[in-house]
């Protein structure tokens, strides 16, 4: 009798267990948030969030209003969408907002690599001395170095100017990655007096090939980070993580030379602090896809919509090679080839503008903290909630800030000179009259916020610099619709096509 006790009480206990991780038993406290728990069990919304995150979001901030509580996949997540409450969020103390919580258990799951308790302060600490600053510039002359290798090492004096046609992503995708992955990461040494070519061809084989590899990584991310591959594409991702593990690896990267002092401080801090060289493998694939896995997407949307707007393209153009002319240099047959400095993309408002309404049209990443203890959050309007300790809180500024008609004027089109005034300073933006603090959040905000995001634009200018300076370019459709983008990508930085779209390019000399 006892023993029956005893089970039934076991079973009693595990049922009610059970059903309080499916959520049966969660209720809305007061001040808490208005509570959407869907009707799936644990689940929640998971499927129509994994679907359309976009289209689930505005549907419930129709439903309940700019704060709100729902379940997705046994997490709370309390969306914030008013913009007046971003700056409460992210200035929050780790203590009780902390986003390292959400962040680790995506790199761990994408990149298999688990970060130490130093790892966060690493970064940035590598970050804000080399991607900044006088960092910045060498990485900018290497970038430029690379851009050569890559974009220009064909052009010749006895080239006739025949139109040669690609895929615009691919082909942007391709070029900025490269560049990237080569300043970054080091290239091939010369083998001997004279083989300086051989290297050169080298480097443009071995990137171009990891390129390739990258791409089928890069298709399966979304659903790896939410844990929803198939088995097949799973055995496939496992596949391509052990080779970037091998091809980026510590003992490989120190055969380059030219190694970025990112790359390297990162990885003498880490052995340091006493992190296993396998581990220190994954953590090269992780800074790959940190530092390349949008740079390319962006700068094929930003000369797309260049191209689909010719009045924007002529300014931009324009200002480009103004730029050009007044750092002496010129483009034309028999000159040398062009050096873009630092200090020459500080000087063009017009593309930075351009660039920025590119980002507020494309990027859509979502900012995620765990909520360690209970925390206050007021609203614009005075209104008071609780998050509760647990939960996840989590902004969406692509629809709160970035899509906003009443932040931004037309919202859909693409404006090029949308974020400058004439005299080429910064524009603000206001909401019922109200200065906003954030109105694009591309690189994310506060702790959080993209440690690369300079080095990334400084990147993405390069490359278009050097597009509209060297090249005549056009679509090969003038009628070519701007593609849809693909919304399994939401939350996961710069969107990309569903398709890409065809256009020509040929020396403007």
């Amino acid at each position: 009798m006892v023993l029956w006790v005893i089970l039934l009480c076991t079973l009693v206990s595990s049922l009610l267990s059970g059903l309080y991780v499916l959520g049966v038993f969660r209720r809305r406290r007061p001040n808490e948030p208005p509570l959407d728990k869907g009707t799936i069990p644990w689940l929640g919304y998971l499927l129509e969030f994994r679907k359309d995150s976009s289209e689930f979001l505005k549907r419930m901030q129709r439903k309940h209003g700019d704060i709100f509580t729902v379940l997705i996949g046994g997490y709370y997540f309390t969306f914030v969408m008013d913009p007046f409450c971003f700056g409460t969020i992210v200035k929050e103390s780790r203590s009780k907002l902390d986003f390292r919580t959400s962040a680790t258990q995506l790199v761990v799951q994408v990149f298999g690599y688990q970060p130490i308790e130093a790892t966060h302060n690493i970064v940035h600490a590598s970050s804000t001395k080399h991607l900044m600053g006088d960092g910045l510039t060498a990485l900018t002359e290497a970038t430029m170095e690379s851009f050569r290798k890559l974009l220009l090492f064909n052009l010749s004096s006895g080239e006739k100017r025949m139109w040669q046609e690609e895929n615009l992503f691919h082909y942007c995708y391709n070029i900025v990655f490269r560049a990237g992955y080569l300043a970054l990461y080091g290239t091939e040494p010369p083998r001997g007096a004279g083989n300086k070519e051989k290297a050169e061809e080298q480097d443009r084989l071995h990137s171009n090939q990891l390129f390739q590899e990258f791409r089928k990584y890069d298709r399966l991310f979304p659903r790896l980070a939410f844990a929803m591959l198939p088995p097949k594409d799973k055995r496939e991702a496992e596949r391509l993580k052990r080779h970037f593990w091998n091809v980026l690896s510590v003992k490989k990267a120190w055969q380059k030379v030219n190694i970025s002092d990112w790359i390297s401080d990162q990885d003498q801090l880490l052995a340091e602090n006493g992190v296993a060289e396998y581990m220190r493998d994954r953590f090269m694939f992780m800074l790959l896809w940190a530092s390349q896995g949008n740079t390319g997407p962006t700068a094929f949307w930003l000369l797309l919509y260049l191209l689909k707007h010719p009045q924007a393209l002529k300014a931009v153009r324009d200002e480009v090679d103004k730029v050009l002319r007044e750092s002496g240099q010129e483009v034309k047959v028999g000159s040398p080839p062009i050096t873009i400095t630092r200090d020459m993309l500080n000087q063009t408002p017009l593309l930075d503008s351009a660039l920025e309404e590119t980002l507020r049209l494309v990027a859509a990443p979502m900012l995620v903290r765990a909520v360690l203890e209970d925390t206050s959050l007021r609203t614009n309007s005075g209104t008071e909630f609780t998050l509760r300790k647990g939960d996840r809180v989590a902004l969406f500024p692509h629809i709160s800030v970035q899509m906003n008609p009443e932040i931004h004027e037309e919202p859909h089109k693409f404006k090029y000179n949308r974020f400058v005034n004439s005299d080429g300073t910064k524009k603000d933006f206001y909401r019922n009259g109200k200065k906003l603090k954030f109105v694009n959040m591309p690189w994310g905000a506060g702790v959080s916020t993209c440690p690369g995001r300079f080095f990334a634009t400084a990147e993405m200018k390069l490359f278009v610099f050097l597009m509209l300076s060297h090249f005549d370019l056009e679509l090969v459709n003038e009628e070519e619709e701007i593609p849809a983008i693909d919304i399994s990508r939401w939350g996961f930085g710069t969107m990309q096509p569903v398709r890409d779209v065809r256009f020509r390019y040929r020396p403007r000399y």
